[in-house]
């Protein structure tokens, strides 16, 4: 038997909804798992991740990778997603995303990313649960790549301890408001919620430089601009009449970028 999944790419915190939202994108890494075959890495993320669910051992894992790694744009999630899907489709058993999750969020360390790349749209993660609240954003996502990478470790260690009261009610008001944004399919809530967070891109920004570029003189037509997870990749949220015309700015001023026209992805990880 021959099983084959695949996973999105996401794109989490969208400014203020640190570590509680998340977006699938229309950007994906597939697995094939087929019988016989040399033995698997057990330490790899997805071999890991099948194991919760059934055995790897007499199985060939054989990966094909779009997602950049340590760019932000969630790979690591995509990977366990890989895992868990195949694992329960080997096992028989049909892939609920909220039972994955739990399963899951250990090996991946967020459950925002991992919850969006199992459960696809928009969701909000709260305690290794899933709240899918919309198929889509009011804006089109372009993610700017850069060639330099940062690993998820080294930005949580970034971050302060403590924040203010002040930064940390700031933070809470936008989040609110991003949930509102969201759920409503509003691109006004949304622009005037995705910029105010105090609680990580300030102290991640020193690593990702394009954040405060894309903010001072973002491209004619850009409802937006968030860190996209943990950096450096910036997402640029733009209205739909204006993608394409964002995309050639973009390319344009960031040569030794990589510019992704992306769409937002109702489905999530699951059969390819």
């Amino acid at each position: 038997m021959t099983i084959r999944v695949r996973a999105p790419a996401t794109t989490a915190n969208l400014g203020p909804g640190f570590d509680c939202a998340a977006v699938a994108l229309d950007l994906w890494n597939e697995l094939e798992v087929s019988a016989g075959g040399p033995a698997p890495d057990p330490a790899h993320l997805a071999v890991r991740a099948f194991e919760l669910l059934a055995p790897a051992a007499g199985h060939g894992f054989a990966f094909t990778d779009r997602i950049p790694r340590e760019r932000g744009l969630g790979s690591s999630a995509a990977t366990v997603a890989l895992g868990l899907v195949a694992g329960a489709l080997a096992a028989g058993r049909a892939p609920d995303p909220q039972e994955l999750l739990a399963l899951g969020t250990p090996l991946e360390g967020h459950a925002d990313n991992l919850a969006a790349a199992l459960a696809g749209g928009v969701c909000l993660t709260w305690e290794s649960r899933i709240a899918r609240i919309a198929d889509d954003v009011p804006a089109v996502p372009i993610a700017v790549v850069p060639a330099a990478r940062v690993s998820t470790r080294e930005a949580r260690e970034a971050l302060p301890a403590h924040v203010s009261h002040a930064d940390a009610a700031g933070t809470a008001g936008r989040a609110a408001l991003l949930g509102a944004a969201l759920a409503a399919g509003d691109a006004r809530l949304f622009a005037a919620a995705a910029e105010g967070d105090r609680l990580h891109e300030p102290y991640r920004a020193v690593n990702a430089p394009l954040l405060a570029a894309l903010r001072e003189l973002p491209p004619a037509g850009a409802v937006a601009s968030t860190l996209s997870g943990s950096g450096p990749t910036v997402i640029v949220w733009a209205g739909p009449d204006a993608a394409g015309s964002c995309v050639a700015d973009l390319a344009e001023r960031f040569p030794n970028a990589e510019v992704l026209a992306l769409a937002v992805s109702a489905a999530g990880a699951g059969p390819a």
